[in-house]
Formats: structure tokens, sequence, C-alpha cells
């Protein structure tokens, strides 16, 4: 039996079936292969000492909080992160709120008042370069210092390599900005996925034989505008399909829009909450001479679509 999957924002103590935990302690947008190391460590730890195992992250981003002005490319927004934490077998998920508060706060205090007081931890687990509290004074070695007085144990782990490359998030939106989705998903160990809300559109994919599903996604979204082999999930199911990210430079050149066609599928997806899988680029968005070109090539593009899903899913 799989066990429950808790989320909790901001608690000032924890259930039962979380108490004294291992947490695994982190951002975690993408959760990506480096986070799946340091989550399954986590479980490892909690497993061996008969304690829960929980991550422990942060919204929003610390680096949206201390930079406003500077849109921030979320991989993962907070239901698709939690589902992800979730697959690493965790107990829980433990979500602060990241304002002046906990960016003022000492990282000695943060240690006493947060991971003991609060949540009466067994052990962290966290990467090799994590830091913490006020002007990121909670070093490594402060952390291991810490846990050695307060009596909870300390792992650090080190980073996960790719292509003789350290597995970051930033490194994962620079592929998808670059229109590589196939490096992105090779980082992540999953398909990069979005979830939006199927809007009312002009309507024109239909009169073209090419109904689409289109959603409005995060304005700081930084995938690359272009043509893609997707995957959509619906009613559990994933369907294949081509998806357009972009701004229609044929018609009305307007803002970014994902407008999706769901290979051999008739239905009303209008007003529903659809994930989107990205698998591989198929070409930059353009414009064609007319209407009949334009349908050639979603003809071509549905095409080299199916090829592309036809590989094995990662």
């Amino acid at each position: 039996m799989s066990r429950p999957f808790l989320r909790l924002a901001d608690p000032n103590t924890l259930p039962e079936n979380l108490r004294h935990p291992v947490l695994a302690i982190g951002n975690f947008d993408g959760v990506h292969r480096g986070h799946q190391a340091l989550l399954e460590l986590a479980r490892q730890k909690a497993d061996a000492a008969g304690v829960p195992a929980a991550a422990l992250t942060f919204f929003p981003h610390p680096r949206a909080f201390f930079r406003p002005a500077e849109p921030q490319f979320r991989l993962t927004p907070p239901d698709l992160q939690a589902e992800r934490i979730a697959l690493s077998g965790l107990d829980g998920m433990i979500v602060l709120t990241f304002g002046s508060a906990l960016a003022e706060l000492a990282a000695e205090s943060f240690v006493a008042d947060i991971l003991i007081g609060r949540f009466g931890i067994s052990g962290v687990v966290v990467g090799a370069d994590f830091h913490f509290g006020k002007a990121r004074s909670g070093t490594p070695a402060f952390l291991s210092a810490a846990g050695q007085r307060h009596g909870f144990s300390v792992t650090m782990v080190g980073d996960v390599a790719d292509g003789g490359q350290r597995v970051s998030s930033s490194r994962i939106r620079a592929a998808l900005a670059a229109g590589d989705p196939a490096l992105a998903n090779r980082l992540l160990g999953y398909e990069w996925t979005v979830r939006a809300r199927v809007e009312h559109g002009a309507k024109r994919g239909r009169t073209l034989g090419y109904p689409t599903a289109n959603m409005a996604l995060d304005p700081a979204c930084g995938l690359s505008e272009g043509v893609y082999a997707v995957r959509i999930r619906i009613d559990g199911a994933w369907r294949p399909g081509v998806a357009s990210f972009g701004r229609r430079p044929m018609f009305d050149n307007g803002a970014p829009l994902l407008e999706t066609h769901v290979f051999d599928f008739s239905g009303d997806l209008y007003g529903r909450d659809l994930d989107v899988a990205f698998v591989a680029f198929l070409r930059p968005e353009m414009a064609f001479e007319g209407v009949e070109a334009l349908v050639r090539q979603m003809d071509a593009d549905s095409g080299a679509a199916r090829t592309a899903l036809a590989e094995p899913k990662i």
C-alpha cells in the first residue's frame, strides 16, 4: 500500500505521521535528477531511522523575493512540484512562505526555531552547496556543527553530473530556452510538463482541420517559441499530439499561447486544466504565404510529431 502524502503550508507543528522527520531541504524547482537523488537519500535515511521523510521547500522562490523585477521561469509550479516529490516516495512536503521574516532570520534561529522547535527533526539531507539564513550565513559547515550540537544527523549530497556538467535547474531552463526539450528531459529524468487551463480562442484550428486546445502559460515561461511533439494527459491517459507555442505571426502576432492538437481525439476540453509534456522540438514558428501552405506544413508537423512520439518514453 502506498503511503499517504501530506502537503503542508507554514505549519507550526507536524501531524503525528510526520513527527521527527528526516527533511530534504531545497528549492527543488524541476525536481530533476539531482533533486531526485537527494530525495531518495532522505527516504533511505528515514527508513533506516524508522521515521518519516519529508521535503522542506520555499514559496515563492527566494530569487523572486530578492529580485522581484526579474521574471522567474519556474520549471514546476507548486502543484506539479508536489506531485513529482510525492513520486519520490516521501511522506510529505512542507512549504514555508519566503518573505521578509524568513529572509531576515539568522541561521541559528532557523535551526533552533524552525527545524527543531517547529518540526522536531531527526535529520536533514541537503546539497553540498546549500546555504540558508540571513545573508546566506548558514553554510554546510555551520549546519554540520549545528547537527552535532542539537543531536540531528546532517547528510550532504554531491552533484549529479550529465555530459560532464552538473545537473541543475538553470541548465534545464537554458535547454528549454534553446528549443532542446530532449536535453531538458534527460536532465529532469522525465518529460518536462506544463499545466494550464484550456481557454476559448479564435477557433481557426478547427476550420483548418486541426482543432486545438489553447492555453496561456506563465508570462515568465522561457520556452523557445516553435512547434513541438507533445503528450497531453486527458482523464488520466497520455495522448499524442503536436503543439505550437508562440505568437501566431500569420494572424495576430499576439501574446504567446500554447495551441495543442490532440491526435485522433474529439471532445470538449474548454475550462479543463490539462498537462502537456514536451518531447521533441520540430521547427521554429514562422509565417506562410497562405492558408494552403500553412496546412501542408501542419500535415508535415503532425507526421514528424508521430514519428518522434513513437520513440521510447523517458
